[in-house]
């Protein structure tokens, strides 16, 4: 797989902003904190999702990201690819000459069609998972918690 930082730590990033919508601009730096992320490298990715339409920056003072649409309508697979980064478990990248760099000489492994169905399930799984389902597990993971030390603190105090 070649999924690499770039792509979680877009994801993250997106999960984050989307968690803070409605309640103004999000910075850039206050995702950096938050989720330990570099903030050059946080401008990096914002830029791709903001060519991708899919945050929208506003300027000045109160100034930061916002998502350009819906929650529900911005999926993992379009976060991911606005990045560059390659969804593929090929070793050949697609161009199906797996046993040599150059097209015309290379032939086929015997395990591409495995890695190439792989990459249409892991499309198709990334394609069908919304920032919003992230954002309502993310929400529900932390209301859990919040049960969990309620519960705990009354323990004690008891």
């Amino acid at each position: 797989m070649r999924l690499t930082t770039k792509g979680r730590f877009a994801v993250t990033a997106m999960i984050d902003l989307a968690l803070r919508q409605g309640k103004g601009p999000v910075t850039l730096s206050g995702i950096s904190q938050r989720q330990a992320i570099s903030l050059s490298y946080l401008e990096q990715l914002f830029g791709k999702l903001r060519r991708h339409e899919i945050v929208e920056s506003i300027r000045g003072p109160g100034g930061g990201y916002s998502l350009a649409r819906r929650a529900d309508k911005v999926t993992v697979a379009d976060i991911i690819i606005a990045v560059d980064e390659p969804l593929d478990a090929t070793q050949c990248g697609g161009k199906e000459n797996c046993h040599g760099a150059d097209a015309a000489s290379g032939t086929r492994c015997m395990t591409h069609e495995l890695w190439a169905t792989l990459n249409e399930k892991m499309v198709d799984y990334l394609d069908s998972v919304s920032l919003q389902d992230l954002v309502d597990q993310q929400k529900q993971k932390n209301a859990e918690q919040n049960v969990v030390v309620l519960h705990r603190n009354h323990a004690a105090l008891g």
